[in-house]
């Protein structure tokens, strides 16, 4: 696994019932999957001989992020490297430009947009649907709410030129809320679909997953479902897919992002799943059958654990297990920053409201925005 981040720990944790050698790309030692996994290489993944050398002898490849330049992901598949998701997939989660030109040649559902050269163009595109606010985003590189710009007017639009890297504009989604369809799919063909959740977002960053999404109807779950699982078909996707959505206020989904490795959103599977994100993309890259999708509670909520001011998160240990035995935490392994993702947990049960309390208690606890 290239990139040695929370995704590739816990990737690493379900591969190990399997019996599976895994060997890691890891920018340094510290790094949160390199803290657990026996052969790390340390290493520049944007360095194509550091990439060449570390695959060799590996039986296939597969990512923690996107990042990997494409010319060094083709040179691999030219070595005869497995890689998956391969070069031309994962084109469409390395470039927002390409994503929305390959969906829109596909028939799905997205909001209006086009590229834009400056701020006087972004000002045109805003004109030629319902004028302002409208969405800026950098074509390559963004995440977590970075390489995103909320635009009120065209002055607020020049931040997003700096970078030298071509701009997408989309229009602003009057959206009831955020939903996401994680699918697996395999090299052969095979592919499961989760069921649809719901994703609430703190200044740009996800902070709560409800699944399954509550109040979704069927018919509208079934068409998120299938747009996944269609969009992994038509992009030839192995491994795991998340299609992050909107679901508008007048009924419809329109897809917002896509990302070709196991997804925040679907950490929930971990304990609420038969079989995890993570199981299953393993199971898929290795082009093994891939398990049960289903979940295993009738509600099942995952909160992301930010870092605050409380660098001493161990200490809460003892509370939150203490006041709720069913609690599952999830820790990363990583110096405590305000705002960055420093574990999650999960909490399951009958009642939603009664869930959704114990995830948001426990992950308050964990940062320490809360005392008893």
């Amino acid at each position: 696994m290239v990139g040695g981040g929370q995704l590739a720990r816990m990737t690493h944790e379900a591969g190990i019932p399997l019996g599976l050698k895994f060997k890691l790309l890891s920018d340094t030692p510290q790094d949160s999957a390199a803290q657990v996994v026996s052969e790390v290489v340390v290493g520049d993944y944007r360095d194509l001989d550091t990439l060449r050398d570390f695959a060799r002898g590996c039986d296939v490849i597969t990512f923690d992020h996107e990042h990997v330049p494409a010319e060094h992901l083709a040179a691999l598949e030219a070595d005869g490297v497995v890689v998956r998701p391969g070069r031309a997939a994962l084109a469409h989660a390395q470039d927002k430009g390409v994503m929305r030109a390959r969906l829109d040649a596909i028939g799905a559902p997205s909001p209006r947009h086009r590229i834009v050269a400056d701020p006087a163009d972004a000002a045109a595109f805003a004109a030629e649907g319902d004028g302002f606010p409208i969405i800026l985003k950098t074509v390559r590189g963004g995440y977590d709410g970075k390489g995103v710009w909320f635009v009120r007017k065209a002055e607020d639009a020049h931040d997003a030129f700096l970078a030298d890297v071509p701009v997408l504009a989309e229009e602003k989604v009057d959206f009831a809320r955020e939903l996401a369809a994680n699918i697996v799919r395999s090299p052969h063909g095979q592919a499961v679909a989760y069921p649809v959740v719901e994703s609430r977002q703190v200044d740009g960053v996800c902070d709560t997953v409800i699944a399954p999404a509550p109040g979704l109807s069927e018919e509208l779950s079934g068409q998120a479902q299938e747009l996944a699982l269609r969009i992994a078909k038509e992009l030839d996707v192995v491994g795991h897919l998340a299609v992050e959505l909107f679901e508008t206020r007048d009924g419809r989904i329109l897809v917002n992002e896509l990302a070709m490795r196991p997804h925040n959103s679907g950490h929930w599977t971990q304990d609420g799943a038969v079989t995890s994100q993570f199981a299953n993309h393993v199971r898929a890259v290795l082009d093994l059958p891939l398990g049960d999708p289903r979940p295993r509670a009738k509600w099942t909520v995952m909160s992301n654990v930010l870092g605050g001011d409380f660098p001493d998160m161990y200490a809460a240990y003892l509370h939150c297990m203490a006041r709720d035995p069913q609690l599952k935490i999830h820790m990363y392994g990583k110096d405590v920053k305000p705002g960055r993702k420093v574990g999650h947990v999960n909490t399951y049960g009958d009642d939603l409201d009664d869930v959704l309390e114990r995830a948001r208690h426990a992950a308050d606890y964990l940062r320490g925005t809360i005392v008893e």
